[in-house]
């Protein structure tokens, strides 16, 4: 499939419904608004291309950018070409995808998560407090639990909120998997209250902290 046919099937599968939820959660307009179910469906029929996937990433469109990630080879990005993916997107729902289907399947995501975790871009940093949270559960060796606590409850609240969002992840995560710093991520957590009003559905957990982690530890008990 040709770039234009591309774009041609994604504007067909457009929506109002999805362009308006798409610019509630922060999405440009530069869209189409396709459910993303539809653009997995498309990108199962294309299969795997890497070069339509790099032209479609160009446009800077919505979808065309989701079904871009369905579409890249992460082995055929170099380390510099993905931090340029990564620094290049500002809505972000695509930006996680990314890091979901790319990021985390490139052999070089531990030297970049690394870089990203000191730099001041926000798409960048909110990447690797991504990675660093799989990390925690995963891999935690070598991880200094102690020393992310810190920067978590001095540098959470002046975050940009791309990056609140994912330094809280890593923060759960300690508090869930580690009982010995347990009580610490809890008491940063509530001091730091973001997140305490954030609305949630019926039946889902809440994204704050001191909620999040004694929900997931007593499903362990």
């Amino acid at each position: 499939m040709k770039l234009e046919e591309a774009l041609t099937e994604l504007e067909a599968l457009g929506n109002e419904k999805m362009r308006a939820q798409n610019t509630n959660h922060g999405a440009g307009d530069n869209q189409f608004g396709v459910r993303r179910g539809d653009v997995r469906k498309l990108a199962k029929r294309i299969k795997v291309n890497h070069e339509l996937g790099m032209s479609l990433w160009q446009t800077g469109n919505i979808d065309a950018r989701f079904l871009a990630i369905l579409l890249i080879k992460p082995k055929s990005l170099t380390a510099a070409e993905l931090d340029q993916l990564v620094r290049s997107e500002p809505f972000v729902e695509v930006a996680d995808w990314l890091t979901t289907y790319v990021v985390k399947k490139h052999a070089d995501k531990e030297s970049l998560r690394q870089q990203w975790m000191t730099t001041d871009d926000p798409m960048a940093a909110r990447a690797g407090w991504n990675l660093t949270a799989e990390r925690i559960v995963k891999s935690p060796d070598g991880i200094d639990l102690p020393a992310l606590l810190e920067r978590i409850e001095t540098e959470m609240a002046d975050a940009a909120p791309e990056i609140q969002w994912t330094m809280n992840c890593a923060l759960a995560e300690i508090g869930i998997h580690f009982p010995k710093h347990r009580k610490r991520a809890l008491a940063i957590g509530e001091a730091l209250g973001i997140y305490r009003d954030y609305p949630v559905s019926k039946g889902c957990t809440s994204p704050f902290a001191p909620i999040w982690i004694n929900a997931m530890v007593s499903r362990q008990s």
